[in-house]
């Protein structure tokens, strides 16, 4: 099995999914399932039908969450020595040359990238411009929406 790169903050937030996984919800819903199974007759006992299916669901999770950790590589971007260039790990001020907007991405691995956080996955077209250039770069992004030039005008390693 292949490594995953993975940030300290985004192995973290996956640790506390799959720790109230097993110790809140689990328990809730081998409760919900005990409680169904009083009721009788479990061939038209919706409850306990869909408790299973939470059940399954929920086991699902936590096996999946159990091997994205297990071959997970954490990387420590504050460990890493500033030097300017754009890395996994980093946060990247961007400024589009067209429209002089400003934004900023922070460039994690595919299993914690969330847009409406800022945070792009290594595998984005972004982010594959992104790497290796340095501060005052200007880049040009082949996006599916066509091309775009972005000047990186810092980058950050917190």
């Amino acid at each position: 099995m292949s490594t995953i790169p993975m940030t300290i903050k985004g192995a973290e937030r996956l640790r506390e999914e799959l720790s109230r996984l097993k110790s809140e919800d689990r328990p809730r819903i081998i409760q919900a399932i005990a409680e169904a199974r009083a009721h009788g007759d479990l061939k038209e006992n919706a409850e306990y039908h869909a408790a299973k299916e939470q059940q399954a669901f929920c086991e699902g999770r936590i096996s999946e969450l159990e091997g994205q950790l297990s071959s997970a590589q954490i990387i420590d971007v504050s460990k890493l020595t500033p030097s300017g260039k754009v890395v996994f790990g980093v946060t990247v001020d961007l400024l589009e040359l067209e429209t002089e907007k400003k934004v900023s991405y922070q460039i994690v691995g595919d299993l914690e990238a969330d847009i409406s956080q800022n945070r792009i996955s290594i595998s984005s077209p972004v982010a594959r411009a992104l790497i290796g250039k340095e501060e005052g770069d200007e880049v040009i992004v082949k996006a599916p929406i066509g091309d775009k030039e972005y000047e990186i005008v810092a980058v950050h390693y917190a």
